[in-house]
């Protein structure tokens, strides 16, 4: 994998569909991979983190999951990347998963979100194998003993950030079964129609962030990291520059 760093995170640089056959190449040989979405507000509140960096860096995949990443790629290293979104290419790979009967595992939100989302994905993938779904709420030693006993091969979490890549990291080894561990963020909220995502005008413009904000203005301190995010990728471009 192509990768690029900024402040400390590494973030692939392929385009989707290299992604998705790179993802699969180790689904099949039985690889267990942890894709990391890397965004400004994970990258703000972490880059002192030397812990979280060196645990998704490790990880093969980072994604670009954010119009500030792709920005900031751009103004370090001169490249122009695409951005991929956690939900895309959960989706991505929930229609690729078909070719294999792999057997997926929905995990977290709000009671019955899991269960909603689990139904509009059936909806659109009549063949898709959803093994099974639980909130975000119940007790995590059962969450784990229910995700064994379905002998689950993909698992989505949507803990929201950082519990979703904490539980991740921290049971990996205990999901032993799993080929793909994947952190979606809301994206349970979305497919499950609970939320509005944006027109594909908006999201084309990589204006997503915008329309969230207006639909949700308590994300407005949220909004705040990628100002302080902008100043850091400024700040550590010039550092660069005077040592070189």
């Amino acid at each position: 994998m192509d990768k690029k760093n900024i402040l400390g995170f590494d973030v692939c640089i392929e385009n989707e569909d290299i992604l998705l056959d790179n993802i699969f190449n180790d689904y099949k040989s039985n690889n267990q991979i942890f894709i990391a979405s890397i965004n400004p507000e994970i990258v703000t509140k972490n880059y002192k983190n030397k812990y979280l960096k060196n645990e998704f860096n490790k990880q093969k995949y980072q994604i670009p999951d954010g119009t500030g990443i792709v920005w900031a790629i751009k103004k370090k290293y001169n490249i122009l990347v695409k951005r991929i979104t956690g939900i895309d290419l959960m989706l991505k790979i929930c229609e690729t998963s078909m070719n294999y009967n792999s057997r997926i595992f929905l995990y977290g939100a709000k009671e019955g979100i899991s269960a909603k989302a689990k139904q509009e994905l059936e909806n659109l993938y009549h063949n898709i194998n959803i093994v099974g779904c639980c909130s975000g709420y119940e007790d995590e030693k059962l969450v784990i003993d229910k995700i064994n006993s379905s002998m689950t091969d993909i698992l989505f979490v949507a803990l929201g950030s950082p519990k979703q890549e904490q539980f991740i990291i921290d049971n990996m080894d205990k999901l032993k079964n799993i080929k793909i561990f994947m952190p979606v963020g809301g994206s349970f909220d979305v497919i499950s129609k609970v939320k509005k995502r944006a027109p594909n005008w908006i999201i084309k413009l990589n204006l997503e962030w915008l329309y969230r904000l207006f639909k949700e203005p308590k994300r407005f301190f949220r909004q705040l990291q990628l100002i302080k995010f902008i100043y850091l990728v400024i700040k550590n471009k010039e550092n660069e520059n005077e040592k070189n």
